[in-house]
């Protein structure tokens, strides 16, 4: 049998390991959330690759407390109060943020407190600006584009040479008597 001390210290140290996995842990205040909305709420972040977990603040801030994880994630801990959820992404940031995000806009009850992104701490406004980034694969299709760009033009400004030379000696034969 698992002693409620033994779980407890599972908890925090799933809870380090999460913090230290995550690309993005969201931070959000649930009180007033129905049991259905906290449930469709965990379909859509399993769906963005992450994880929820409802926070045990005393835990989590003696889980941190050491400061292995940074001053950032010891000061998220001991700003947080109330019942808090916590949202982890292990995949693209920005696809979780924009989860949560658009959660918060159709749930009244569900409201944003702050995250860290990695191990450095970001305000609310920061996560909404993250949900505002297109996706990873368009950033990357982006980025793609434009190294790609001086390359197709260095390659269009070598074949206009040949080509041009061609026209000159095509109009030499046109002017050139039978």
């Amino acid at each position: 049998m698992i002693d409620g001390r033994t779980e407890k210290l599972e908890w925090a140290k799933t809870f380090k390991e999460n913090i230290r996995k995550s690309q993005v842990s969201v931070f959000a205040n649930y009180r007033g959330l129905k049991a259905t909305d906290a449930d469709e709420f965990r379909k859509r972040v399993r769906g963005a690759d992450g994880l929820v977990k409802v926070l045990k603040n005393n835990l989590a801030r003696k889980a941190v407390e050491d400061g292995s994880l940074g001053a950032d994630t010891k000061e998220m801990m001991d700003s947080v109060v109330g019942p808090t959820l916590v949202a982890f992404s292990f995949g693209d940031a920005a696809k979780l943020a924009k989860v949560v995000h658009d959660f918060a806009k159709d749930n009244d009850a569900f409201e944003i407190k702050g995250g860290l992104l990695g191990q450095v701490k970001v305000a609310a406004s920061e996560i909404e600006a993250l949900a505002s980034l297109p996706s990873r694969e368009v950033l990357l299709a982006k980025l793609l584009g434009t190294m790609n760009a001086p390359i197709t033009s260095f390659v269009g400004v070598l074949a206009a040479v040949p080509r041009s030379l061609l026209y000159v000696l095509k109009a030499v034969e046109g002017k050139k008597p039978q």
